[in-house]
């Protein structure tokens, strides 16, 4: 990633889904790091969550199970927590999605896991999946995380 980078946050979940999809999640978090600390302060635990739901991909991309487990964690329970709108086009499955990855990684280890689980999805396009306002916790993460 050049050094001056500039980019709008809603370049941002396009760009870093395509980089994850690339099996580059490091290059996603820089991207993801950029729009966090470009949105005002208000907006920044989503951008700062998505960031580190990346880097934990990266951890174990790297063989890094208690890093990795570490920061899906960090990272689904930030945009979890966020209260206010959600970045157009953020697929907020990825908050199950990296938990439910923290969980096999420390049940059966980096082993269990394939190439296709390091590549969850951040961004849907518009009208093809859930986006908009978090409202509670339960129209967030579903009723079993609530």
């Amino acid at each position: 990633m050049p050094a001056d980078l500039r980019l709008a946050p809603g370049d941002a979940l396009p760009l870093a889904q395509r980089l994850i999809d690339d099996g580059r999640p490091f290059h996603a978090h820089e991207v993801l790091e950029i729009a966090w600390k470009s949105v005002p302060s208000d907006e920044r635990q989503v951008w700062k969550g998505l960031a580190q739901i990346a880097v934990g991909l990266t951890h174990a991309r790297r063989g890094n199970g208690v890093g990795a487990t570490t920061l899906l964690r960090r990272g689904a329970a930030a945009v979890a927590g966020y209260a206010g709108k959600l970045p157009a086009g953020l697929d907020i499955t990825v908050v199950r999605s990296a938990d439910e990855l923290a969980d096999r990684i420390e049940r059966s280890g980096l082993d269990q896991v394939t190439d296709e689980d390091l590549r969850p999805r951040l961004f849907v396009a518009r009208g093809a999946g859930p986006t908009g306002t978090a409202r509670s916790r339960r129209e967030r993460c579903g009723p079993d995380q609530a």
